[in-house]
């Protein structure tokens, strides 16, 4: 096998025409398999961090049943201890930060017309760590102290033409069934991912809420987490500490829709790419390793004419075709993961996705998993291109053999 081995190098190396062709076309079809992964992961990933970032945190955690009837009557699953959840979802690991809000709807006005809108009351300084991916378009953030500060949808703001220093009437129903009114300063417009959000929402402090609502509690509890790859983690562990306490806990996975149906898209976007990929590489390949094989036919032929059965010519061309896909995809993952790199530094400008209003700029990641796949069809598009012709030339008659030498 060693022997084997050095004579298929040499081989390589003194037909360096063919070898170059050979390596260019795994070389490119290994980059392009890189980059197009590390694009999608990018793009999945930074999906990801928007519906964290903008709106769900790592992990929710409500009252039971509250995600299917709270709509209905949201007064019947109020969480009423804030403090003592606060400690516990705290106390698990990984946890940043720990936010509660009340979620509410009701009429903005402006004075002359109304607006349905769908709104919450959150704790603005904790709420300006979680909300990176929240663009503040006009006006500034809202802070604690803005007690009866409000922040606006750039929807809303466009409906009812509200800017940052109008007032606005806010009316809700309490969970009594009252009426309530509470004029607030608008402070800033917002703008997220979500086109339909911005349309309806809007943000108070929590205080200002629970004023509003007459009551005490909240409806969930959002936790940041330090990595999003601990969410799950987390959520088992915070399941095991809330066991049997009425409470629901959802990781943000499981409550964007959305974000599940875009990666199994491009999940399968990315499966027919490598598909395609992979007939390119072996027609490309299979190609060159061709016209070098059927040029090489009489040095076949004198090698069975020596004594070499026809196993160990078969073995020798597969084992060519193997060191050069090997050589190539290793150069291929080395220029894919350094393009990777450097067009990261750069970036690419993306437009708005649908249902948005705001483009962002893609990098392609370095997936360690991508690298090891497209070497892995890299070197298996080499072999299976050579096993055809290696067979072909390994079951000749030598006479004909050395006859295409003359």
């Amino acid at each position: 096998m060693t022997q084997l081995l050095k004579l298929a190098l040499r081989n390589i190396f003194r037909h360096r025409g063919r070898t170059a062709m050979t390596l260019a076309s795994v070389v490119f079809g290994v980059v392009a398999l890189i980059l197009a992964g590390g694009f999608i992961e990018d793009t999945i990933v930074e999906t990801g961090e928007a519906t964290i970032r903008s709106n769900t945190g790592h992990v929710q955690v409500t009252r039971a049943g509250y995600r299917e009837f709270g709509s209905q009557q949201p007064e019947r699953y109020l969480i009423e201890d804030v403090a003592s959840l606060r400690r516990t979802m705290q106390a698990a690991p990984g946890a940043e930060d720990v936010m509660f809000r009340l979620a509410f709807s009701g009429l903005l006005g402006n004075g002359r017309t109304d607006w349905a809108i769908v709104g919450e009351g959150v704790e603005p300084d904790r709420e300006a760590r979680l909300a990176s991916y929240i663009t503040v378009i006009e006006g500034r953030r809202m802070t604690d102290r803005d007690a009866f500060g409000m922040m606006i949808g750039a929807g809303v703001a466009q409906a009812l033409k509200l800017a940052p220093g109008d007032t606005a009437n806010l009316l809700v129903s309490t969970p009594g069934g009252a009426t309530n009114l509470l004029d607030f300063e608008i402070v800033g417009v917002f703008q997220t991912f979500s086109k339909d959000y911005d349309a309806r929402a809007v943000r108070i402090a929590l205080p200002a809420a629970q004023e509003l609502l007459a009551t005490p509690g909240a409806h969930l509890g959002v936790m940041l987490l330090e990595k999003t790859a601990a969410t799950e983690a987390v959520a088992a562990a915070l399941g095991r500490a809330l066991h049997g306490q009425g409470f629901e806990i959802r990781t943000w996975v499981e409550l964007d829709a959305f974000y599940n149906q875009t990666v199994t898209l491009y999940r399968q976007q990315f499966g027919f790419l490598t598909v395609i990929i992979l007939a390119m590489l072996l027609l490309s390949v299979s190609n060159t390793v061709n016209i070098g094989i059927f040029e090489r036919v009489s040095e076949f032929g004198t090698m069975m004419a020596i004594g070499n059965r026809p196993n160990r010519v078969f073995g020798l061309i597969v084992t060519e075709s193997l060191c050069l896909g090997v050589i190539g995809s290793l150069l291929g993952v080395a220029l894919g993961a350094a393009l990777a790199l450097w067009i990261s530094t750069v970036g690419i400008p993306m437009p708005p996705p649908p249902n948005a209003d705001k483009g962002y700029i893609s990098k392609i990641l370095v997936v360690p998993e991508i690298l090891l796949l497209a070497c892995v069809i890299g070197i298996a598009a080499a072999v299976l291109a050579s096993l055809l012709p290696a067979l072909k030339v390994s079951r000749m008659d030598i006479a004909d053999a050395l006859r295409q030498g003359v």
